[in-house]
């Protein structure tokens, strides 16, 4: 099957990064895929040295001219058998576009709802497939009228090449740090603010450290509350213990190094691609049992779900996890979940049945 991915979003973005591993999971099992991308962004660096082939092009907004022309162009080269869209501002132009060229239209959703109620109404209607990335996200289309039918789900796919367990990476990352072999870490990574449950993590974790000395706080990320937060840990009393490495475009190197992955989100999450990446690298879980995280993991066999906000559930759930025959059993379990529910091949084999479900 050929596909025609459109992304020109140049930011970072879970989007952007769910349109990159499943372009590269559908060349990996033999489908052709070629990409319209913003020149120098994200996604055109991250498909670069693949099979992929590139078209440079933007789009300001659904009514730019010149990201129709460089994408009509990319399709008539290419033929296409579907357009494949991730982000919100080319909805209209490639339903538009699929109309024109006589070819479907698949379009995927990363975010609850609201778009405008015009476009939440029809664009799953207009769609030939419309697509949540969750469970969670799905009944929110649901609960504003749009007909189940219309709304299909299919989760974030992960790289587990890219995403495994590798003590000897383990093991440098550690010493780079100057955090000893037999340290517990505790990994967090995202976007930093208050949203997120970082000063709630903090909480707990600072909690943590006073009863178990060998515990350590890697803080991989960055963001709008970047700077409180190390300041709070600036004036705490383990500041020695908590590790920041700031934003970095490849989180999977440092997931070897965690014994523990933190999720602690307070507002709703539509999915949580950290959450399976970290369990593909061998790496248990505490999540908020919020939104769409639940279903990134199994409760109590590859981590923990705990109340968001509850800072002193999460230190009791910190300290359990730094029990290692409490942890080993989730990090053993965690990859083989990861494998048999969202590697590279199961979620591409799913997205060309749901294609092909009539």
């Amino acid at each position: 099957m050929k596909f025609l991915f459109v992304g020109t979003n140049p930011e970072n973005t879970g989007g952007a990064t769910h349109f990159v591993a499943l372009a590269q999971a559908l060349v990996e099992v033999g489908h052709s895929v070629d990409v319209v991308a913003y020149p120098g962004g994200l996604i055109a660096k991250e498909l670069a040295h693949s099979e992929v082939r590139l078209y440079g092009a933007t789009f300001r907004n659904a009514y730019d001219l010149r990201g129709y022309a460089k994408v009509m162009a990319a399709a008539k080269q290419s033929k296409p058998d579907w357009l494949v869209g991730n982000f919100g501002k080319e909805y209209w132009p490639l339903i538009v576009m699929g109309r024109l060229l006589g070819v479907p239209v698949a379009l995927f959703r990363h975010r609850t709802p609201p778009m405008k109620r015009l476009s939440a109404y029809l664009i799953p209607r207009l769609a030939q497939r419309f697509f949540a990335v969750s469970n969670y996200a799905r009944q929110a289309y649901l609960d504003r009228g749009v007909p189940a039918g219309l709304v299909r789900v299919l989760y974030n796919p992960v790289n587990l090449a890219r995403c495994r367990p590798d003590a000897r990476k383990r093991g440098a990352t550690l010493q780079s740090l100057g955090i000893d072999d037999e340290a517990i870490v505790l990994g967090y990574s995202g976007r930093m603010h208050g949203g997120k449950g970082i000063f709630t993590l903090l909480e707990a974790a600072t909690a943590a450290m006073a009863e178990e000395p060998r515990l350590h706080c890697l803080w991989v990320g960055d963001g709008p509350e970047a700077q409180d937060l190390r300041a709070r840990v600036a004036a705490g009393p383990v500041a020695t213990r908590h590790h920041f490495l700031g934003w970095t475009h490849d989180v999977s190197p440092y997931y070897s190094a965690m014994s523990m992955l933190a999720f602690p989100s307070i507002a709703p999450e539509t999915f949580g691609r950290v959450s399976i990446e970290a369990q593909a690298s061998g790496v248990p879980v505490l999540a908020s049992n919020v939104g769409g995280v639940p279903e990134t993991l199994r409760p109590d066999v590859t981590g923990v779900l705990l109340p968001p906000g509850d800072a002193d559930a999460w230190r009791r759930a910190i300290l359990k996890m730094c029990n290692a025959s409490f942890q080993r059993p989730m990090a053993e379990a965690a990859r083989l979940y990861v494998q048999e529910h969202f590697s590279t091949a199961v979620i591409a084999d799913e997205f060309v049945k749901i294609l092909a479900d009539h």
